[in-house]
């Protein structure tokens, strides 16, 4: 990822702007050289990451990095992979669906539209499932905002007959 586009998805944290920032992201994976490694404290750097979770997503199997000399050497594939998962960490995934999800596109893309068949059904349910909290939400804000105004209204009616108590 080049300095320019590191720089610009770091910035970014609003919705659309999180869509600039997938985007910088699949750019800067396509083509390049499959030879170009990188060691684990570049990865989390370049990804925002720690090398405590690369090493947990290794121990899962959802990451499997060449050993060069004892050290961790990742390619260009375990990048995206690692971005991947991220992502379906930030969209609520947990690691269990985040392996099937992976283990569907296979070694060479064979199974991507069973990847994209999973992946509808489960953005349907999270759509299903915000839109339920969503409504949860608004019925307990209009709960509160009705006690809230009969509250103010029966404590102003009580500083009320404090004044005129001590008038008297």
């Amino acid at each position: 990822m080049t300095g320019k586009a590191r720089s610009r998805s770091k910035r970014v944290t609003s919705g659309a702007a999180d869509e600039v920032r997938a985007e910088d992201t699949v750019a800067a994976h396509r083509g390049g050289d499959e030879t170009e490694l990188s060691g684990i404290t570049e990865l989390a750097r370049e990804l925002g990451v720690t090398q405590r979770a690369i090493r947990l997503y290794e121990a899962r199997g959802l990451l499997a990095p060449r050993r060069i000399n004892g050290g961790r050497a990742y390619t260009r594939r375990d990048r995206v992979r690692l971005a991947l998962i991220l992502r379906g960490r930030a969209m609520g995934l947990s690691l269990a669906e985040i392996e099937h999800i992976l283990s569907l596109y296979g070694d060479h893309g064979e199974g991507h539209a069973k990847q994209l068949e999973y992946l509808v059904g489960r953005i349907e349910a999270a759509i299903g499932e915000l839109d339920s909290r969503r409504r949860d939400i608004e019925t307990t804000l209009t709960e509160l905002r009705m006690i809230h105004g009969e509250l103010g209204h029966e404590l102003a009616a009580r500083r009320r007959g404090r004044k005129a108590v001590r008038r008297s």
